[in-house]
């Protein structure tokens, strides 16, 4: 695959960015340069916003139900075009090629969720709410809106926000990741083929001059993103000053109680795909495992031969289970974090560090790693790894696994193995995060739900996905109207 230039696509149209600064776009398995990705300038921007503030008006007037249409016509180019775009994920993602599939079957059903909504956004009335008067509810578009969006799902995540958006009556700018910009580059082939008006749909390729403009741009309307808690809280902060409807999920610390009643090997098998798929860098990847009473033994002996015995490679190749993590940069983090837990008094019982694939050995592999006897309180167990590490933590009973788990800042996700109803049931309702699983590993909510994050994993009020990315792309207005008449008159 030869590398070549990524453009923006502006007003209907690919269009170079007004830039000499660009980035290489690397395979994280094969270490080759796939692409460059330009920097745009906040100029890029405003041409888009004002792109979009001109399909705004003639957009928001089409019916719901032709709106829609767009989208049905998307979902059947997605199906098309699923093999393709699941090759360019895993080549620029790392991901396999399972997992790059399973990302765009979640993503095909937020578009197919908003194909409803000229059910989804109705309003309500109530007749002669005072006598002769009747009010009303109705949702109107907010306008132009964008999202920020991270590299560990290139697709899915702007299919979060994007069918919500549009079927809405809004018009939408999508700012991926520089990382893994052109699984993008290709959907935006695919929406190119929709005839939609120019405007309706942009994208503008670049990094922190590109977010800082969308934020600042004080005719973007709403503004979404996914990724890290620190940058959550800069682009909330930022955006929340400007007067901006926000969502921002962040990081998490994932945590999962395993119950010694748990079904052992159900359990060990779940928690092993949750843990290290993907390579551990999805904001809901399992990362500690609190071990209640007698099923330390079992489980810590099963899941290290799990993790020792999973395949690493490219994404691509046959029989492999996890690539690559993203960068460089990243194995070198993930490993000084491994050294640190080790330092903290953690023993290493399968060790990821300083392993290569036979045939890729430029790329950035980190093998599956656990750790054992990881204290709670420890520089460790509240950092987010973000790769393929799990940590172990003993605990006495289900009070102290409880404690542990709401001992953390973060609050995306915790889960239980258990085999007792009532178990589960208090855990749900104790557990101080937003998505919950039970004898699950990956709590991830379908497209008719919320993606519930809590503390400091998500800062806002309306979340992604289903009735919430209806209501947060929406602003409600109240009509209270009388028509006065001989008839009226007379009460």
């Amino acid at each position: 695959m030869s590398a070549y230039t990524l453009r923006n696509f502006i007003n209907g149209r690919w269009q170079h960015a007004h830039t000499e600064q660009y980035l290489e776009v690397v395979n994280p398995a094969t270490a080759v340069t796939l692409s460059h990705v330009p920097l745009s300038p906040a100029a890029d921007v405003d041409t888009a916003v004002q792109a979009a503030q001109s399909a705004f008006p003639d957009w928001r007037r089409t019916p719901a139900g032709d709106r829609i249409q767009y989208l049905f016509k998307l979902k059947m180019l997605l199906e098309e075009h699923l093999d393709e775009l699941a090759r360019i994920i895993t080549n620029e993602c790392g991901k396999t090629y399972a997992e790059s599939v399973g990302e765009i079957r979640r993503g095909i059903e937020n578009v197919e969720v908003a194909c409803g909504i000229p059910s989804l956004m109705q309003g309500f009335n109530n007749e002669d709410i005072a006598p002769g008067i009747d009010e009303h509810m109705f949702r109107q578009p907010l306008g132009v809106v964008a999202a920020i969006t991270p590299f560990n799902f290139p697709l899915m995540i702007p299919l979060w926000f994007l069918p919500y958006a549009i079927a809405t009556g809004n018009c939408f700018i999508l700012k991926p990741s520089e990382r893994v910009p052109m699984s993008t580059q290709r959907f935006f082939d695919l929406v190119a083929q929709l005839d939609l008006p120019p405007g309706v749909l942009q994208l503008v390729n670049g990094g922190k001059e590109v977010v800082d403009a969308l934020l600042d741009h004080p005719a973007v309307r709403a503004i979404s993103f996914v990724g890290s808690t620190p940058v959550a809280q800069y682009i909330y902060g930022r955006a929340a000053a400007n007067g901006k409807r926000v969502q921002c999920q962040g990081g998490a610390k994932n945590p999962v109680v395993i119950m010694p009643d748990a079904d052992m090997d159900t359990a060990v098998r779940i928690m092993a795909d949750s843990a290290f798929g993907c390579a551990g860098q999805r904001c809901l990847a399992a990362s500690v495992a609190i071990t209640v009473g007698h099923a330390q033994t079992a489980f810590t002996e099963a899941i290290a031969d799990a993790a020792a015995s999973r395949k690493v490679g490219y994404g691509l190749d046959a029989g492999v289970q996890m690539g690559p993590v993203i960068s460089p940069a990243s194995k070198n983090r993930i490993e000084q974090l491994i050294g640190l837990g080790e330092q903290e008094g953690a023993q290493v019982l399968v060790d990821g560090r300083s392993r290569h694939v036979s045939g890729y050995e430029e790329g950035t592999f980190v093998f599956p790693t656990v750790l054992n006897g990881v204290h709670p309180q420890s520089e460790l167990a509240r950092t987010e790894i973000f790769g393929p590490v799990l940590s172990l933590t003993p605990v006495r009973d289900m009070d102290e696994a409880i404690a542990v788990v709401n001992g953390r800042a973060y609050g995306n996700m915790a889960c239980i193995f258990t085999g007792s109803g009532a178990t589960a049931r208090h855990f749900r309702y104790a557990a101080d995060a937003g998505n919950i699983g039970v004898n699950i590993g990956v709590a991830a909510p379908m497209a008719f739900f919320p993606f519930s994050g809590w503390n400091e994993s998500f800062y806002g009020d309306l979340h992604a996905q289903g009735r919430h990315g209806v209501e947060f792309y929406t602003q409600t207005k109240v009509v209270v109207e009388r028509w006065p008449s001989e008839w009226s008159r007379q009460f």
